[in-house]
């Protein structure tokens, strides 16, 4: 099969053929449909995260289910699913709490030093968070996928699997914003304009946009935005604070920085919570005034959107087929495998959304 291949930190992703094993017991073979081209991956390219080299990137995807192993009783072969790279065992302490997103249960993955799910030439390839979705086929742990509608867009599902299930996730389950209550979101990607989707789907009553992108205005209003800030123009943290008369119930960071993760908590007012999504680079720390924990702020990560994708996935895909989640307009283009690292140059401008690989293209 193609996949998109990782050889060397900073280099771009090369076109190359890997091989693929069969199913074991609890595995399944997915026909690669759609996959969206993620912030997160970019992360990895340019080593700002580690990962093992050489390795199949991509994460966010969905697509067809082909095989399954002998003891796989959640798909089976015709299904459509949506992947997640949280895959979860079911039974560690965090899993049984309800705390799916945080489980790092290794069976999910195949034993150190046996066969690998991917190679090349005999050789063993990393799989990337538990899936490598810049690959026609997939072959992944039946606990990193999720059967869903046959009705819904496969382009538009496989952008449920990270970053609209981290924004609206962040909102409904991290922070718990409840009906009636203040939302500010930094950064207007495709996870950001999730997470004002999410907003507004739970019912908050003033969803504040902030960007350093005017252009991004109209985009985030029609997410579900009320304001849009500007955060070229000037003080962002002052302009939200004079708008709310103090502060956001909850403050959302899409952007993955140490100074926007700085500036959403301090957007919050007594009693509120900003919530980290974006992926700080290794190495960096976060700084607040320690005087404002009197107020009951809090400061806090999300992980997935604190996600118990079997479910939420599912529900997910009904709030777009009902037309109350805006999956259309976060689409930028859909390209081709080999048009990867175009779509990674293009993201770096911050002016799109979310670029797709199709695999039918």
């Amino acid at each position: 099969m193609k996949a998109a291949v990782l050889r060397e930190v900073g280099k771009p992703l090369l076109i190359e053929d890997v091989q693929i094993a069969k199913p074991g017991p609890r595995e399944v073979l997915i026909r690669t449909a759609a996959a969206g081209v993620c912030h997160s991956d970019l992360h990895f390219i340019e080593g700002k995260y580690p990962t093992v080299l050489p390795a199949v990137l991509g994460h966010e995807s969905a697509g067809i289910v082909e095989m399954v192993g002998s003891e796989v009783r959640t798909v089976k072969p015709g299904d459509h699913v949506i992947t997640c790279l949280s895959a979860f065992c079911g039974h560690c302490r965090q899993c049984v709490t309800g705390h799916l997103s945080l489980c790092d249960g290794a069976e999910t993955r195949r034993e150190e030093g046996g066969p690998t799910r991917l190679t090349q030439n005999g050789q063993p390839m990393a799989q990337y968070l538990n899936l490598s979705s810049f690959a026609e086929q997939m072959l992944i742990h039946e606990n990193a996928c999720v059967a869903i509608r046959k009705d819904m867009p496969l382009d538009r599902a496989a952008l449920i699997g990270c970053g609209v299930m981290t924004g609206i996730g962040a909102v409904i389950h991290t922070s718990n914003v409840r009906p009636g209550e203040t939302v500010a979101v930094i950064g207007c990607g495709g996870v950001g304009l999730a997470a004002i989707n999410g907003a507004a789907i739970a019912g908050a009553s003033r969803i504040i946009a902030v960007d350093m992108s005017p252009a991004k205005d109209n985009l985030a209003r029609h997410f579900g935005a009320t304001d849009f800030v500007c955060a070229a123009d000037g003080d962002a943290v002052k302009v939200v604070q004079e708008m709310t008369k103090g502060g956001v119930d909850h403050a959302f960071e899409a952007v993955g920085l140490k100074v926007t993760a700085e500036q959403a908590f301090m957007m919050t007012g007594r009693g509120g919570t900003a919530n980290i999504i974006g992926m700080i680079p290794i190495g960096q720390t976060v700084e607040v005034p320690g005087f404002m924990f009197l107020g009951e702020r809090r400061l806090q990560g999300s992980l997935m959107g604190s996600n118990r994708f079997p479910v939420d996935m599912p529900r997910i895909v009904d709030f777009y087929l009902s037309g109350k989640l805006k999956l259309d307009d976060l689409i930028s283009r859909r390209i081709g495998l080999s048009d990867v690292n175009e779509a990674f140059t293009e993201m770096k401008t911050g002016e799109v959304a979310r670029s797709v690989i199709v695999f039918d293209a």
